[in-house]
Protein backbone atom coordinates (compact mmCIF):
# COMPACT_ATOMS: atom_id res chain seq x y z
CA UNK A 1 0.00 0.00 0.00
CA UNK A 2 2.92 2.38 0.70
CA UNK A 3 4.08 1.73 -2.57
CA UNK A 4 1.28 2.66 -4.31
CA UNK A 5 0.24 5.99 -2.05
CA UNK A 6 4.45 7.18 -3.24
CA UNK A 7 3.50 6.55 -6.56
CA UNK A 8 0.79 8.35 -6.64
CA UNK A 9 2.32 11.07 -4.39
CA UNK A 10 4.80 11.38 -6.90
CA UNK A 11 2.49 11.50 -10.06
CA UNK A 12 0.90 14.61 -8.41
CA UNK A 13 4.27 16.03 -7.67
CA UNK A 14 5.13 15.72 -11.19
CA UNK A 15 2.24 17.06 -13.04
CA UNK A 16 2.14 20.23 -10.45
CA UNK A 17 5.34 21.02 -11.32
CA UNK A 18 4.86 20.72 -14.95
CA UNK A 19 1.79 23.16 -14.30
CA UNK A 20 3.92 25.47 -12.68
CA UNK A 21 6.69 24.88 -15.71
CA UNK A 22 4.15 25.58 -18.33
CA UNK A 23 2.81 28.85 -16.17
CA UNK A 24 6.39 30.36 -16.04
CA UNK A 25 6.86 29.30 -20.01
CA UNK A 26 3.50 31.69 -20.86
CA UNK A 27 4.76 34.42 -18.32
CA UNK A 28 3.74 38.27 -19.87
CA UNK A 29 7.13 39.95 -21.12
CA UNK A 30 7.49 43.38 -20.86
CA UNK A 31 7.11 45.84 -23.66
CA UNK A 32 7.32 49.34 -24.27
CA UNK A 33 4.94 51.69 -22.19
CA UNK A 34 3.86 48.87 -19.60
CA UNK A 35 5.18 50.37 -15.73
CA UNK A 36 6.25 48.57 -13.05
CA UNK A 37 6.34 49.19 -9.63
CA UNK A 38 10.62 48.34 -8.42
CA UNK A 39 10.76 48.15 -4.78
CA UNK A 40 14.12 46.39 -2.76
CA UNK A 41 12.95 44.86 0.87
CA UNK A 42 13.45 46.46 3.46
CA UNK A 43 14.71 50.21 1.64
CA UNK A 44 12.08 52.23 1.26
CA UNK A 45 14.29 54.58 -0.67
CA UNK A 46 14.62 51.67 -3.46
CA UNK A 47 11.40 51.99 -4.08
CA UNK A 48 9.81 53.54 -7.15
CA UNK A 49 7.25 53.28 -9.95
CA UNK A 50 9.07 53.12 -13.33
CA UNK A 51 7.80 53.00 -17.34
CA UNK A 52 9.65 50.70 -19.78
CA UNK A 53 11.14 53.42 -22.44
CA UNK A 54 11.20 53.33 -25.90
CA UNK A 55 14.49 51.69 -25.96
CA UNK A 56 12.78 49.20 -23.82
CA UNK A 57 15.00 50.14 -20.50
CA UNK A 58 14.21 51.62 -16.85
CA UNK A 59 16.21 53.57 -15.09
CA UNK A 60 16.82 52.19 -11.47
CA UNK A 61 18.96 54.10 -8.72
CA UNK A 62 21.68 52.33 -7.90
CA UNK A 63 21.44 50.48 -10.79
CA UNK A 64 21.33 52.72 -13.63
CA UNK A 65 19.85 51.87 -16.47
CA UNK A 66 18.56 48.57 -17.48
CA UNK A 67 17.30 46.47 -20.42
CA UNK A 68 14.16 45.30 -19.81
CA UNK A 69 11.98 44.70 -23.30
CA UNK A 70 10.98 41.51 -23.38
CA UNK A 71 11.39 40.11 -20.12
CA UNK A 72 9.63 38.33 -17.59
CA UNK A 73 9.32 40.25 -14.02
CA UNK A 74 10.91 37.37 -12.35
CA UNK A 75 14.34 37.71 -15.04
CA UNK A 76 13.93 41.89 -14.06
CA UNK A 77 14.10 41.18 -10.39
CA UNK A 78 16.99 38.99 -10.81
CA UNK A 79 19.18 41.79 -13.85
CA UNK A 80 17.85 44.82 -11.21
CA UNK A 81 19.46 42.87 -8.24
CA UNK A 82 22.27 41.55 -9.61
CA UNK A 83 23.39 45.35 -10.55
CA UNK A 84 22.71 46.58 -6.94
CA UNK A 85 24.90 43.88 -5.28
CA UNK A 86 27.63 46.13 -5.64
CA UNK A 87 26.02 47.99 -3.19
CA UNK A 88 23.45 46.04 -1.35
CA UNK A 89 24.60 42.70 0.14
CA UNK A 90 22.03 39.93 -1.12
CA UNK A 91 19.60 42.82 -2.44
CA UNK A 92 15.56 41.06 -2.57
CA UNK A 93 14.18 42.81 -5.35
CA UNK A 94 10.38 42.79 -6.07
CA UNK A 95 9.35 43.72 -9.82
CA UNK A 96 4.89 44.20 -10.05
CA UNK A 97 3.28 45.14 -13.48
CA UNK A 98 1.05 48.48 -12.68
CA UNK A 99 0.03 48.72 -16.20
CA UNK A 100 -0.25 47.25 -19.29
CA UNK A 101 0.33 50.59 -21.90
CA UNK A 102 2.78 48.50 -24.04
CA UNK A 103 -0.13 46.39 -25.18
CA UNK A 104 -2.03 48.35 -27.50
CA UNK A 105 -3.95 48.30 -30.75
CA UNK A 106 -5.02 51.21 -32.56
CA UNK A 107 -8.79 51.58 -34.38
CA UNK A 108 -8.90 54.24 -36.80
CA UNK A 109 -11.93 55.10 -39.33
CA UNK A 110 -15.44 54.50 -39.44
CA UNK A 111 -16.29 52.86 -35.61
CA UNK A 112 -17.92 54.30 -32.96
CA UNK A 113 -15.42 54.99 -30.88
CA UNK A 114 -12.07 55.00 -32.50
CA UNK A 115 -8.65 55.14 -30.82
CA UNK A 116 -6.01 53.38 -28.97
CA UNK A 117 -7.04 50.16 -26.79
CA UNK A 118 -5.25 48.18 -24.28
CA UNK A 119 -5.47 44.27 -24.94
CA UNK A 120 -6.68 42.05 -22.42
CA UNK A 121 -5.73 39.08 -23.73
CA UNK A 122 -3.41 37.35 -26.05
CA UNK A 123 -5.96 35.61 -28.07
CA UNK A 124 -8.14 38.78 -28.95
CA UNK A 125 -9.30 38.81 -32.54
CA UNK A 126 -10.70 41.64 -34.90
CA UNK A 127 -14.56 41.10 -33.94
CA UNK A 128 -13.28 40.91 -30.74
CA UNK A 129 -12.00 44.37 -30.36
CA UNK A 130 -14.38 45.76 -33.06
CA UNK A 131 -16.88 45.03 -30.62
CA UNK A 132 -14.94 46.86 -27.72
CA UNK A 133 -14.64 49.89 -29.64
CA UNK A 134 -18.54 50.09 -30.22
CA UNK A 135 -18.62 48.09 -33.80
CA UNK A 136 -18.51 50.38 -37.19
CA UNK A 137 -20.29 52.95 -38.00
CA UNK A 138 -23.22 52.63 -40.63
CA UNK A 139 -21.27 54.09 -43.52
CA UNK A 140 -18.24 52.04 -42.92
CA UNK A 141 -16.97 49.12 -45.57
CA UNK A 142 -17.21 46.15 -43.59
CA UNK A 143 -15.56 43.61 -46.51
CA UNK A 144 -12.32 46.32 -46.74
CA UNK A 145 -11.12 46.40 -42.55
CA UNK A 146 -7.16 45.91 -42.85
CA UNK A 147 -4.96 45.44 -40.48
CA UNK A 148 -1.80 46.83 -40.16
CA UNK A 149 1.36 44.54 -38.54
CA UNK A 150 4.97 45.70 -38.26
CA UNK A 151 7.64 43.54 -37.46
CA UNK A 152 11.54 43.04 -37.55
CA UNK A 153 10.69 40.93 -41.00
CA UNK A 154 8.52 44.17 -41.96
CA UNK A 155 5.24 45.44 -42.41
CA UNK A 156 2.11 43.70 -43.49
CA UNK A 157 -1.70 44.21 -44.53
CA UNK A 158 -3.98 41.56 -43.62
CA UNK A 159 -7.22 41.76 -44.65
CA UNK A 160 -10.51 41.09 -42.87
CA UNK A 161 -13.72 40.45 -43.91
CA UNK A 162 -16.16 41.66 -41.58
CA UNK A 163 -19.38 41.15 -43.50
CA UNK A 164 -18.64 37.69 -44.46
CA UNK A 165 -17.10 36.97 -40.55
CA UNK A 166 -20.94 38.46 -39.17
CA UNK A 167 -22.26 35.49 -41.43
CA UNK A 168 -19.99 32.80 -40.31
CA UNK A 169 -17.80 32.76 -43.51
CA UNK A 170 -14.41 33.92 -44.16
CA UNK A 171 -13.72 32.97 -40.47
CA UNK A 172 -9.81 33.15 -41.61
CA UNK A 173 -9.84 36.91 -41.96
CA UNK A 174 -10.66 37.21 -38.02
CA UNK A 175 -6.97 38.18 -37.27
CA UNK A 176 -5.83 37.30 -33.55
CA UNK A 177 -4.47 40.63 -32.69
CA UNK A 178 -0.90 41.73 -32.03
CA UNK A 179 0.51 45.00 -29.37
CA UNK A 180 0.92 47.82 -32.01
CA UNK A 181 -0.93 46.31 -34.35
CA UNK A 182 -3.50 49.17 -36.21
CA UNK A 183 -6.82 48.02 -37.45
CA UNK A 184 -8.52 50.61 -40.34
CA UNK A 185 -12.36 50.40 -40.91
CA UNK A 186 -13.05 53.05 -44.14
Amino acid sequence: MSVLSSLVTTAVLLTASGSLMAQSDAAYKLRHGDALMVSVWKDEALRMEVRVLPDGSITFPLAGRVSVVGLSTPEVEAKVAERLKKYIPEPVVTVAITATDGNQVFVLGKVVRPGAVTLTSSETTVLQMLSQVGGLDRFADGNSIRVLRSSPQGNRVLPVRYDDLVKGNQLDTNVVLMPGDTILVP
